[in-house]
């Protein structure tokens, strides 16, 4: 395996990372310090804040499994967060739409691995609703980890046609 040798434009991209897991646990923190635990306080007409413990993965998927999941779940982000780290490493100068997208999927999965590993659950806290129907309570890793995929679908099934085009190393994507 080739050695990988961190350059500037790398380092941006691991910076985007680390202010989004900054971001993440400062409003986390809010949170925690302002908010009672599963006590709503409206913001919006279709939004509360909401402070709930996440001891499972996305939508609370084996939130009650008793306390094994927490484990799991700190060893495939771990995995994971390797794997984004190795394949921003390599991404080419112009790939750089993927590059952020990745760079906001490691941010939040760091930013819930630091909660799960300290605090054994995710500190959730916004909480959409819709008259009596609410979506599960996330964060802002949640929501970092979500835009995230959603560019790399977009690089996956649009953009990265364009780049593989003669002359494609050109391009801002």
């Amino acid at each position: 395996m080739p050695k990988l040798k961190l350059n500037l434009r790398q380092s941006f991209w691991l910076l985007i990372s680390a202010a989004v897991i900054a971001a993440d646990l400062w409003t986390k923190s809010i949170a925690v310090a302002t908010l009672a635990y599963a006590q709503p306080v409206s913001v919006l007409p279709v939004l509360n804040f909401t402070l709930l413990h996440n001891r499972g993965a996305a939508f609370s998927f084996l939130n009650a499994a008793g306390g094994w999941q927490r484990w799991l779940f700190v060893a495939i982000a771990l995995a994971v967060s390797l794997l984004l780290i190795n394949w921003i490493l390599r991404l080419k100068r112009h790939e750089r739409w993927l590059s952020i997208a990745l760079a906001l999927i490691l941010g939040g999965a760091l930013g819930n691995l630091y909660d799960r590993v300290t605090l054994g659950y995710v500190v959730d806290f916004i909480h959409a609703h819709w008259g009596n129907s609410y979506f599960p309570a996330f964060n802002l890793a949640d929501s970092a980890i979500t835009v995230g995929a959603i560019m790399v679908l977009i690089d996956a099934f649009f953009l990265d046609k364009r780049r593989r085009m003669p002359g494609g190393e050109k391009r801002w994507m």
